[in-house]
């Protein structure tokens, strides 16, 4: 059987009668480029090429991503089909395109909307571009790992009782570490309520394609679903889809949103890969992931039972196991056993032996299996741990994240009002403070610690003990706080008293 893919074919197709260009974009199918010739790597300006073959504009045949009635309007339903919704968009800016399209679809200006405190910071600037309050719920901690997973049921239903006015539930599954859990009793929950349930499912976009992955949150009843295709799947940075289903959510206020955010001029290659992706599913299904499964499972069984350094952070998971917590398969996510070396230091060791790690924390690092990893990557990686090892590291004692650090919000937060111009526009009701002199004020910037670009402090936000302790530690350990004026974070932008 081959592959069905009506949006990658057409554009081959077109390439494929040779023609003329007297439109944009101005590569005129990469046919520009021969004027690099002999003075760049030509290898390389081939494989440029090649990609501007399938780079073209809105012509009669090519459809429109605004307003699809042709070959994109047919990939998308059938992106629909595969996924299990109602109606499927093609998102050409990531799932933050998603996230924002989201948010502004659901919240006009000062609606509300509850929302999982470790939320992606485009659901932060969804808020901000919509004008909407928003009630933060903390995420509850898996104390074996010391990692985060959504809100237990009661902190929600707590929240939509205090707040019968919100308009949706927002939440993250699974997270950046690969920690998620069934929501179908959280869509039943919002749902009785008359409420939607929207998640950021931006590290799931594999899920419930094959037994060994946790279910889906279209799966579980969720009425929107943001799915970063491009993270675990096979499509091109950026692109990305957006889900819909049931009465609740409304599919025109969506597709309005995403005229706002996304390019009037999306890339077609991005959108090709879509439709690529989508058919490597329906062709090979379980098949597909079974490579990349058999590499992450080997390289997680010998840290278990040949390395004495490191350990896992799936085998931390509590034994009762109360929060019925899933693990990405595709996902490896460890740390120094002995806490020699922090996750920051673990990642800058790995990029030495060439090994390249999605992302790393005070205690951990993130490894990612694509669907294409194979033995040999295994073994690579097993190597470059052995060599760590023997190194020194300058954590001679990694501190450890504890619930009680962490917490540093109240369970169930008061509204707080976003603006697009933000709380610290106006200069004359901000000021500068040390950081360890900010206790009790209100945050005038956001502060998210990079990776993995969660926001630690909203703007409008009072600054509790706890919160400048977790700066300090992931400042200290080499996170990036992107957001804050002072990137040291020494100091801190704060709303003036009176």
């Amino acid at each position: 059987m081959s592959l069905r893919a009506p949006l990658f074919d057409l554009l081959v197709s077109l390439y494929s009668s040779y023609p003329s260009s007297y439109h944009v974009p101005g590569h005129k199918y990469g046919k520009s480029l021969s004027l690099l010739e002999g003075t760049t790597d030509e290898q390389m300006l081939r494989a440029y090429q090649a990609v501007m073959q399938l780079d073209v504009t809105e012509l009669s045949m090519t459809d429109d991503l605004h307003g699809p009635s042709g070959v994109i309007e047919e990939a998308q339903q059938l992106a629909a089909a595969t996924f299990g919704a109602d109606y499927t968009f093609f998102l050409i800016g990531g799932s933050t395109a998603g996230n924002l399209a989201m948010v502004l679809a659901v919240c006009d200006a000062g609606d509300l909307i509850i929302v999982q405190r470790n939320a992606h910071k485009s659901v932060l600037n969804g808020l901000k571009l919509a004008g909407a309050r928003a009630v933060f719920v903390m995420p509850q901690r898996e104390l074996g790992s010391d990692l985060d997973v959504v809100p237990s049921l009661e902190q929600i239903e707590e929240a939509l009782e205090r707040y019968p006015e919100a308009k949706a539930v927002l939440l993250t599954n699974p997270s950046y570490y690969g920690l998620s859990v069934d929501l179908e009793p959280y869509a039943k929950l919002v749902h009785r309520f008359g409420k939607m349930l929207l998640v950021d499912e931006a590290h799931g976009a594999h899920y419930g394609l094959h037994a060994k992955f946790p279910r889906s949150a279209l799966q579980a009843g969720a009425d929107a679903v943001v799915q970063s295709t491009h993270k675990t799947l096979t499509a091109l940075t950026m692109g990305a889809m957006l889900h819909v289903q049931g009465p609740r959510i409304d599919r025109k206020a969506v597709a309005e949103a995403l005229r706002m955010v996304q390019s009037s001029s999306p890339s077609y290659p991005i959108m090709a890969s879509l439709d690529i992706a989508r058919a490597l599913i329906d062709h090979d299904r379980e098949r597909l992931f079974e490579r990349g499964l058999a590499a992450a499972d080997a390289f997680r069984q010998w840290v278990m039972e040949e390395s004495e350094h490191y350990e896992l952070a799936s085998s931390l998971l509590g034994d009762d196991n109360s929060l019925r917590v899933n693990v990405d398969p595709l996902r490896v996510v460890l740390r120094c056993r002995r806490g020699k070396h922090s996750g920051f230091e673990l990642l800058r060791h790995l990029e030495n032996f060439g090994c390249y790690a999605e992302m790393a924390d005070i205690q951990y690092v993130v490894l990612l299996f694509g669907m294409g990893a194979e033995i040999a990557d295994v073994e690579r990686l097993k190597q470059a741990f052995i060599a760590i090892a023997a190194t020194e590291g300058t954590s001679a004692a990694v501190l450890r994240q504890s619930s009680e650090t962490i917490a540093y919000q109240q369970s169930v937060s008061e509204p707080v009002l976003f603006s697009r111009k933000g709380a610290g526009a106006d200069s004359k009701t901000i000021e500068i403070v040390e950081l360890s002199c900010a206790e009790g004020m209100l945050a005038a910037e956001a502060v998210i610690p990079y990776p993995p670009g969660i926001p630690l402090l909203y703007e409008g936000e009072r600054i509790t003990a706890e919160a400048i302790t977790m700066i300090k530690r992931l400042v200290q350990h080499g996170a990036r706080c992107q957001g804050a004026t002072d990137p040291t974070m020494e100091t801190i932008t704060v709303l003036r008293t009176g």
